[in-house]
């Protein structure tokens, strides 16, 4: 007589006698629920502090979601108990954040955070033309790198004219003619 086959439970029917004997393996038996699985939690954890980082900057909590993915990782590889993956964890945050923040900062963020020096220099000095007569103690335009900008100059300067951008006051150049 042959016995009778494992029925599993999710199914009937023909199907059923197709999987019973997966039915019996640790295979079919394993929780199917991705997120019941610890490098998957891992995972989101790290994904959720990396995101964090977006709406409270200072390049720290980055580096704890780098530890959580290093988590993720070693437990895809070595499957340790809770109290080793806390310890994996919070090591190689520290470590990380100890080791490459500065690195980061510096290669991504310029100290200082005042670039109103640099974008100055960009005109003082330069030559432009005078797109309009602009009168003396009055206002007019120039061409500065393609950009019309309204430009100040104590002197009478005509239309055509070439002329030197001697300061920046908000969208407004102070100008001198070119000798």
């Amino acid at each position: 007589m042959v016995a009778p086959l494992h029925r599993c439970s999710c199914f009937s029917g023909a199907t059923a006698a197709a999987v019973a004997p997966l039915c019996k393996t640790k295979l079919y038996t394993m929780d199917w629920s991705i997120f019941s699985h610890p490098a998957v939690i891992w995972f989101l954890i790290g994904l959720v502090l990396l995101l964090l980082e977006f709406l409270i900057p200072g390049l720290i909590i980055f580096f704890f979601g780098i530890g959580a993915w290093i988590t993720a990782l070693a437990f895809l590889i070595f499957e340790p108990g809770i109290n080793i993956q806390i310890v994996i964890f919070l090591v190689s945050s520290v470590l990380a954040l100890v080791l490459l923040r500065r690195y980061l900062k510096k290669r991504f963020f310029k100290e200082g955070g005042d670039n109103t020096a640099s974008l100055d220099n960009e005109f003082i000095g330069r030559t432009a033309v005078a797109e309009t007569d602009i009168p003396a103690d009055g206002r007019g335009k120039i061409n500065f790198k393609g950009t019309l900008w309204n430009a100040d100059s104590e002197v009478d300067i005509k239309k055509g004219d070439r002329v030197v951008i001697m300061a920046k006051e908000s969208i407004t150049l102070k100008v001198k003619p070119k000798n």
